[in-house]
């Protein structure tokens, strides 16, 4: 395997007894590790953030540290370094996982230094750039034949050239080609995405992002029409280049708020043959190991599948994956730590992922009616489910998961 790690255990009896889990960051995906981890392995997982989420920090299934240098990458690498430390001093093994693309960028430009202390389940810095970078993940799409929407790139550094605005066809969608480093900035008006109707609109977006501490480029794309239906989501595990394990779905109600727009909020489990076809060919061709999420639009004009960027990480909705027959912690495991080589395998059992409760989604106006009744019936099935609800965590844990879903109702 192309994994670094200082060692692999022998055995799950090994892994129960020796393997910490670390996740950097908290929220939606770090509970989700929390929880996976020991579900599967009865483990306890250290949860290192900036700051105290109490869904998280209130389960009995975690360490969590908050760490005041968090957001500063030299400070976090050094800290993570003393932890690795602390855990090998102890016969401990860490398994180093984290919940944004700076995170994952992080570990994987410091794999080798980490990999004294932990098993490091990413892509070499080199692939993941390559295929972050959303000008690199387009030529690769363009070599393999895989569609993705046409494409501009607009420098954003000082003394970039002018965009020709009045060139385009609108209406268009820019975002960050360098999600990474977008994370790492503040400014105001400052979205995930920025939909742009009009010449004027993409020179006020180019103008807001030159003068910030964004120096990357700008990608403006073509507006691929479609509700938020139309968006799916695929997930691969893969070593070696191979997929060993996949599932995905269909996007049925997304986040609307500016700075987690396009996040996924309810997801229905379905399985899209291109969309898993085209997935499996890009890892195999750039050597990919690792989780890949990839983020894909049905484009109702020709009937593609259009392909948008890929996170080089599990994300937030990876907990899908356990929902549909494979929980994901497993392949991370039996891959990364005890350098097994995994069968392929898919997970598609009908559920739905969704953080917003069975009320919300049926008052929500963007849902196709029928659409709607098979989300519904789902959720009468028992076949849905919040990424905060398990019910081995502490009453604490259950207190502020109702807090969170409160909110996310009221936002």
């Amino acid at each position: 395997m192309s994994f670094v790690t200082p060692r692999t255990l022998e055995s799950e009896q090994e892994v129960r007894a020796s393997l910490v889990p670390v996740i950097v960051g908290a929220g939606i995906f770090g509970y989700t590790c929390v929880r996976s981890f020991h579900a599967a392995y009865g483990l306890r997982s250290v949860v290192v953030s900036g700051v105290d989420v109490r869904a998280v920090s209130s389960s009995r299934f975690c360490d969590y540290r908050v760490f005041e240098g968090y957001s500063d990458e030299a400070r976090l690498l050094d800290y993570l370094c003393e932890l690795g430390r602390e855990l090998a001093a102890s016969g401990r093994l860490g398994l180093l996982l984290g919940n944004a693309d700076w995170h994952a960028r992080l570990i994987a430009s410091n794999a080798e230094l980490l990999g004294q202390w932990y098993c490091v389940p990413y892509p070499s810095i080199d692939v993941m750039r390559r295929v972050t970078d959303k000008r690199s993940f387009y030529d690769i799409c363009e070599e393999l034949s895989i569609p993705y929407p046409r494409t501009l790139t607009v420098g954003c550094a000082e003394g970039s050239p002018d965009v020709d605005a009045d060139a385009l066809d609108y209406p268009v969608v820019a975002k960050p080609a360098t999600s990474s480093l977008y994370d790492m900035v503040s400014f105001p008006g400052k979205e995930k995405v920025y939909e742009v109707y009009d010449a004027a609109r993409l020179r006020e977006v180019v103008a807001l992002l030159r003068s910030s501490d964004y120096d990357g480029d700008l990608i403006v794309q073509d507006f691929v029409p479609g509700p938020d239906d139309a968006m799916r989501s695929l997930t691969i595990f893969a070593a070696d280049g191979e997929a060993r394990a996949v599932s995905g779905g269909r996007v049925m109600i997304q986040d609307r708020d500016p700075l987690f727009i396009g996040n996924p909020d309810c997801i229905m489990i379905e399985r899209v043959d291109e969309v898993v076809e085209c997935g499996r060919r890009f890892c195999r061709h750039v050597g990919y190991d690792g989780f890949a999420n990839f983020d894909v639009k049905y484009d109702e004009r020709d009937g593609s599948y259009r392909f948008f960027e890929v996170n080089a990480r599990a994300g937030r909705n990876t907990f899908y994956m356990t929902l549909a027959g494979i929980d994901y912690v497993r392949p991370l495991v039996e891959s990364c730590v005890l350098g097994r080589d995994l069968p392929y395998a898919e997970a598609f059992e009908p559920h739905v992922y969704s953080v917003l409760p069975r009320a919300a989604v049926r008052r929500c106006d963007r849902l196709a009616p029928e659409d709607r009744e098979r989300v519904l019936e789902l959720f009468r099935q028992g076949r849905a489910a919040h990424p905060y609800d398990y019910a081995p965590d502490s009453l604490g844990h259950k207190f502020w998961t109702l807090v969170a879903k409160v909110h996310k109702v009221l936002r």
